[in-house]
């Protein structure tokens, strides 16, 4: 059969193609972009979003046939039904909408009307013949039509329209607390006053037990695509990260990268195995518990990571050899949903100027460096973190 041989060179393929885009998102961030060499300015006059189509081949350097295959388009607020976070006056001192608002540029930036979520109705054919263009996670170019629409309808709950219950804070000032991974939090002792936001984000290796006077015990959110969360059970294991998160109230976010995302959510809305792809026999109920309903998971809008990665962060990246893997880290989609929906909101554990100081996850017994892949651009989204701490609109936890 020569099964073991043929599997060891798959190992090697894999660890070969892994390691050329870490050399390459390292030889990116620290020779071409020095921290704070790109400013968030650069965003200011918003340009169509290039984005290559998925399974495009690049060979090495050729920029030039790259860019002669992206995509062109611009983004354009989706007019189909849904609940957008249309907010009252906030009785916040500074809410991150009057924050932003005030300022001349992020005012420019952010467009509050944008859909975060999509749930049932969002699905129609107008729906499909658009996003069929644009290619995961921006739409569902290569996706079944019945992938898609068997998943999306059975999202018709009301809670599948938006993130929280509002109704649910009397006080009408809905703190939020968005926790990343960084090293930064071990030994920050920040744990008191990261539960004491109204929700906490988590997401991707969130390791909790033995660091809940760095990082707290709170969580009202669980953010991640299939592809993250089964590698973050995978590597992270020997930190103590064996399941992902489950409690009564915590809700599960669905970051649509991939098929697999639109299976997985509906095999575990069913309760039932997945039945087709990389992840056939899979039980979902092993990650989301027993008994789930539709109520327990969110799905963010293509249109809405269309939006982010256009405005926000709109990387280089996009243009080099790599430019059709990359897309926003998932704690970077997680913090700017958190922008898009509460009140206030605090970031801890993201990456900050001094991140050579810290090791790359807070769990880790020994100091390892941040490792900079090529399907995200971590520097960028520094400065966006940086410059928004800057002008008011969110708290940034720096050392």
């Amino acid at each position: 059969m020569g099964s073991p041989h043929w599997k060891r060179l798959c190992l090697l393929l894999l660890a070969a193609f892994s390691s050329s885009l870490v050399l390459y998102g390292h030889y990116y961030a620290t020779v071409e972009l020095p921290a704070g060499q790109r400013v968030i300015a650069s965003l200011l006059q918003p340009e169509p979003l290039l984005l290559a189509p998925s399974g495009t081949s690049h060979p090495a350097g050729s920029h030039r046939a790259l860019r002669g295959s992206l995509e062109r388009e611009s983004f354009k607020p989706s007019s189909q039904p849904e609940e957008r976070n249309r907010r009252q006056p906030s009785p916040c001192p500074r809410s991150v909408v009057e924050a932003a608002k005030a300022h001349p540029a992020f005012g420019e930036l952010f467009q509050f009307a944008t859909p975060v979520l999509m749930w049932d109705q969002h699905f129609n054919p107008k729906t499909w013949t658009r996003l069929k263009e644009r290619h995961v996670p921006y739409g569902w170019q290569g996706l079944s039509h019945a992938a898609v629409s068997s998943t999306l309808r059975l999202l018709n709950a009301s809670a599948n329209r938006h993130l929280f219950d509002r109704h649910r804070f009397p006080g009408g000032c809905v703190r939020c607390a968005v926790v990343g991974n960084g090293g930064i939090l071990n030994g920050s002792r920040q744990g008191e006053a990261i539960d004491a936001h109204d929700l906490v984000f988590r997401l991707n290796g969130a390791v909790i037990r033995g660091f809940e006077e760095d990082v707290g015990t709170k969580i009202s959110f669980y953010g991640f695509t299939v592809n993250t969360m089964k590698n973050s059970l995978i590597a992270y294991e020997e930190y103590g990260f064996t399941r992902i998160p489950q409690a009564e109230d915590l809700k599960y976010i669905f970051i649509p990268s991939d098929v697999r995302d639109y299976i997985m959510l509906r095999s575990a809305i069913q309760g039932s195995p997945v039945p087709e792809g990389s992840d056939k026999g899979d039980d979902p109920r092993k990650y989301f518990g027993p008994e789930v309903s539709a109520e327990k998971f969110k799905l963010l809008h293509p249109d809405f990571l269309h939006y982010l990665t256009a405005r926000f962060l709109r990387s280089e990246l996009l243009n080099m050899q790599y430019g059709h893997l990359y897309m926003p880290s998932t704690g970077a989609l997680m913090l700017l949903t958190a922008l898009h929906t509460c009140d206030q909101v605090s970031a801890y554990g993201f990456i900050t100027g001094n991140y050579e100081q810290f090791s790359d996850h807070y769990y880790e017994v020994e100091k390892k460096p941040l490792v900079f892949y090529a399907n995200h651009d971590m520097l960028l989204e520094a400065e966006l973190w940086r410059s928004l701490h800057q002008a008011g609109i969110m708290e940034l936890y720096q050392r």
